[in-house]
């Protein structure tokens, strides 16, 4: 089978249409279900892996990094590295907190490490901060393409206008722009289309929003009357209250095309302007059928239309 792949922003690289978030490997997946998800996303065609070097800090017991090192030993097992495009991120590990110049390089040879590579496809700068200087951080991030550790630099979490601050510093300096923008975008959460996404555009940055189901919400599980028991479920529901008139349209859609809900949800973004890449997680492997279709399904003109009103139009309108 021919699977799509599309090039990420003006780097070199290419990268299937869904980015596997890694947020769950070492949390909700163990080491066992973490190795399953990434054998079939692979066999499915993916190639694409987005983590953090925070993941999964926030567990009792864990120390962050637990999301990196599994990764890091599936790629070793597998022998697949040179397959692979590994997105990871810094500024949110607990013994590498921030973005001064220091603990950016500290942290990438930590990231290294964990991941058992000699270089980042794609490292972000997780989170501003502003306690650090910009153009520090920015020189920082360049020097680690320098030195061959990083192959491209990602912007996440960002405002438009401290994007913009990075790329005046960029090109003042003459270093190395970011190729990609990691935002909050999703059929219910629709800020990016203002200011980020316009600088998106001017600076051709790849965007792979996170959160691209929606705590959920945009798998279809959660509805009036089911009571399901997930660290996402409080979302969800926040969601259904607001939203719930967005649920008949997705089921529409994905009765004509046989397909799941999670699979129109991912493919509407897929087709919005600048996404090159939704990120979605999977804590099974048997979840991965519904998040692999959407790489792949088409959806027509007013489909898209009809799911983008519904998305803005509140229950009491329906």
């Amino acid at each position: 089978m021919n699977h799509p792949y599309s090039a990420l922003g003006t780097s070199d690289l290419s990268v299937f249409p869904l980015n596997l978030g890694g947020n769950v490997f070492g949390w909700t997946a163990d080491r066992q279900a973490s190795f399953d998800v990434l054998d079939a996303f692979t066999a499915g065609g993916g190639n694409f892996v987005d983590t953090a070097d925070g993941y999964s800090a926030w567990v009792p017991g864990h120390t962050g990094g637990e999301s990196e090192r599994l990764i890091g030993e599936w790629q070793q097992l597998r022998g697949n590295r040179d397959e692979l495009v590994i997105a990871t991120k810094v500024s949110e590990h607990p013994e590498f907190k921030g973005l001064a110049a220091d603990n950016i390089a500290a942290a990438a040879d930590a990231s290294l490490k964990r991941l058992r590579t000699d270089h980042i496809d794609l490292y972000y700068a997780h989170f501003d901060d502003i306690s650090v200087p910009l153009e520090e951080t920015v020189t920082a991030l360049s020097a680690l393409v320098d030195a061959g550790k990083v192959r491209y630099i990602g912007i996440s979490n960002y405002s438009a206008a401290r994007i913009a601050e990075w790329f005046r510093i960029v090109d003042a300096k003459g270093l190395h722009r970011p190729a990609a923008l990691q935002p909050h975008y999703n059929l219910v959460e629709r800020g990016y289309e203002g200011e980020l996404r316009r600088i998106a555009e001017e600076e051709q940055l790849a965007v792979l929003p996170y959160y691209s189901l929606a705590s959920g919400f945009l798998t279809g599980k959660y509805r009036e009357g089911t009571n399901i028991d997930s660290p996402r479920a409080g979302g969800a529901r926040e969601y259904l209250e607001k939203h719930s008139a967005l649920l008949p349209v997705l089921d529409e859609v994905a009765a004509s095309h046989g397909v799941s809900v999670a699979a129109v949800s991912l493919a509407w973004l897929r087709y919005q302007p600048t996404v090159v890449a939704p990120i979605a997680s999977a804590r099974t492997a048997a979840q991965l059928p519904d998040l692999l279709s959407s790489a792949t399904l088409q959806l027509s003109a007013e489909e898209l239309t009809a799911l983008s009103d519904a998305s803005l139009a509140s229950p009491a309108m329906a």
